[in-house]
């Protein structure tokens, strides 16, 4: 009797089993090279079953010594390219071309396997596959009804995160360490139990990592060498709400349903904010609005008339794209965290699919500004018209987005108008931020702010914005006081004034239109609160490619810069690899790293090189000191 068992009869030890029982004794046993190789290749990858494929072969050879059957190896072993395509059955078919050369009787727990081997007319023995697990969750024993998650690690005691949302608490729930084979044992549980039982399944299985959903749980199983120890940590919801439960809800409710939306529901870890997506999601469906979600893991407590959608060949724009042609009316993101998730969500939004995303930050403001550079500041009303903020289980903070073409908040001249998003409080319809370009740079400013908070919002940004403007021009030191948010008295030296003013003003009047503000050109003497002891002090802004700012005067060496035509050149010689700044009467200009050569060069053209090109005809002292 000849047999020739392929991979999934090995690993269920069913060649064993049969000798055992008296079935195969004395039977020719051929195990495929293939066979080999792709346990093997299991067991290289750190997985269960290869190394249990591997044992089974050990004990067929303890067998074969023993007389009890003949044991031989046959066949070639498979390429890399057939071991990388065991799923799609490379493997297979090399095992079922050896069942037919050599007229054997092919032994399988692979049901595709069998009706394949059927088909082509050779003998089969199909026997059911092993059943792996428990079919439950050993684990569930930690859990109680205000336990949120456990975590579990070998050597470490077991912790759970416990109490009502908004208050949990990481605490310890074991006296004695977990060792390593419990850990072992649990670990395996809990991913065979995935595959048997149709309460649960494998959301993403890599060397090191399984992530499992296992009815309301999602586990987190982690090995060596991916961490340093076996690693368990299960999660589950521990309340399920609806809208009705949170503040504004009637509000919410009335908006969600007027239209498609683009929503971004946000908070810290922990906050809530998967329990309130699910509230929305339920809400939507029962509103007679065809809702799906894209999540990686599927782990929000829907419904069965919502569909869960996870990426996609492990990528969520091809979720995406069938989603599209599905066209349902909203879409749960859960969660939008990487550029990426972010482009898809843009993408699906402007196509027309209501959207709500769920976003880890740890204020309102910052969820919209993850969207900056991400998605063309134009654009950004259309993407999102509503963020939703949730700290300790309650909505904290909505607010609405929009877009209008004015002058920003603080600036008065006419033609400084522009597109600016306006970020408003939802409850009391005030506004809290504004996002625009200014000076070449997206900024968001915060609204109603205490009036002697001098430093802030758009008082600080033209103080910056004022002082580089004068820096560029002044040779000496500079100094801004703000006096209110169209006027500022600039202090420069007494040798600046008429430098700065330009003939007929024309020079400080070119300034004053471009930030759209009234400035007063005063001498450091006219300053009450220095009162002439301005010399060395540095001003409240930045300037250049960094912030540092100027050091004690007399530090670093002097250097002269040479200007080529394309570059302005510093020799460092003997200071190759060092960060340096490099000032100019010791006012910082930039920072730079001195460059194999020996050198520093910045292109002509650019900001840096204008800035010291400009110290250079000041006939200012060019230094450079230690960064």
């Amino acid at each position: 009797m000849k047999i020739v068992p392929d991979t999934s009869a090995v690993i269920d030890g069913r060649v064993s089993e049969r000798v055992d029982d008296g079935t195969y004794d004395g039977a020719d046993v051929l195990v495929p090279e293939a066979v080999v190789g792709e346990l093997e290749s299991q067991a290289n990858d750190g997985r269960d079953t290869g190394w249990e494929g591997l044992s089974e072969l050990q004990r067929l050879a303890e067998l074969a010594d023993g007389g009890v059957i003949d044991l031989q190896y046959v066949g070639r072993r498979p390429s890399a390219g057939e071991t990388k395509g065991a799923h799609e059955g490379d493997i297979d078919a090399l095992i079922r071309d050896i069942a037919a050369e050599r007229s054997a009787t092919l032994l399988t727990s692979d049901v595709v396997q069998a009706e394949v081997a059927k088909a082509k007319g050779l003998r089969v023995e199909f026997v059911e596959a092993e059943v792996r697990g428990s079919g439950g969750l050993i684990i569930e024993q930690f859990f109680d009804d205000q336990t949120m998650s456990v975590h579990l690690k070998t050597d470490t005691k077991p912790k759970a995160k416990r109490g009502a949302i908004g208050e949990m608490h990481y605490q310890t729930i074991g006296e004695e360490p977990t060792d390593e084979t419990t850990m072992k044992e649990w670990a395996d549980d809990i991913v065979n139990s995935a595959r048997s039982s149709p309460d649960g399944f494998i959301e993403l299985s890599e060397p090191g990592m399984d992530i499992v959903q296992f009815r309301d749980y999602r586990i987190a199983v982690a090995r060596p060498p991916f961490a340093d120890g076996i690693e368990i940590t299960a999660v589950r919801p521990i309340v399920k709400t609806n809208l009705d439960d949170y503040e504004f809800a009637d509000e919410l409710r009335d908006r969600l349903a007027e239209r498609q939306r683009g929503v971004l529901i946000s908070g810290s870890p922990g906050a809530g904010k998967s329990t309130f997506a699910q509230a929305v999601a339920e809400f939507l469906n029962d509103n007679d609005y065809a809702v799906k979600t894209m999540e990686k893991p599927r782990d929000l407590q829907v419904g069965p008339d919502i569909t869960q959608y996870t990426a996609l060949g492990g990528d969520m724009a091809k979720t995406a794209d069938s989603l599209l042609l599905v066209r349902p009316d909203y879409t749960i993101y859960d969660e939008v965290r990487k550029t990426e998730d972010f482009s898809v969500f843009s993408d699906m939004r402007l196509a027309g699919v209501g959207m709500v995303g769920v976003v880890h930050a740890t204020r309102a403001i910052d969820a919209l500004q993850r969207l900056v550079g991400r998605v063309e500041l134009g654009m950004i009303p259309q993407v999102v018209d509503t963020v939703v903020y949730i700290e300790d289980g309650e909505v904290h903070t909505v607010y609405d987005v929009s877009t209008e073409v004015k002058v920003p908040e603080g600036l008065f001249a006419e033609d400084l108008a522009r597109p600016v998003i306006q970020i408003r409080d939802f409850e009391t319809g005030r506004p809290q931020y504004e996002i625009y370009t200014f000076n070449r740079q997206v900024v968001t400013v915060p609204l109603g702010e205490e009036k002697d908070d001098k430093e802030s919002g758009v008082s600080r940004l033209a103080k910056q914005e004022i002082e580089r403007e004068i820096r560029s021009i002044a040779r000496g030191h500079v100094e801004v006081d703000l006096k209110g948010q169209n006027r500022a008295v600039v202090y420069v030296e007494e040798d600046d004034i008429s430098y700065v003013i330009g003939k007929g003003g024309g020079r400080i009047s070119d300034v004053e239109d471009r930030l759209g503000i009234d400035i007063d050109v005063r001498t450091h003497d006219e300053k009450p609160s220095t009162s002439g002891q301005h010399a060395g002090a540095t001003s409240g802004g930045q300037s250049g490619a960094s912030g540092s700012t100027g050091g004690q005067a007399g530090e670093g060496a002097v250097v002269t810069p040479e200007v080529t035509s394309r570059h302005v050149v510093i020799r460092m010689d003997g200071h190759v690899g060092e960060t340096v700044e490099v000032r100019a009467d010791d006012q910082y200009l930039f920072t730079a790293t001195v460059s194999r050569g020996g050198d520093i060069q910045v292109s002509r053209g650019s900001a840096i090189a204008e800035e010291l090109e400009n110290a250079i005809d000041r006939k200012q002292q060019i230094s450079v000191v230690p960064a």
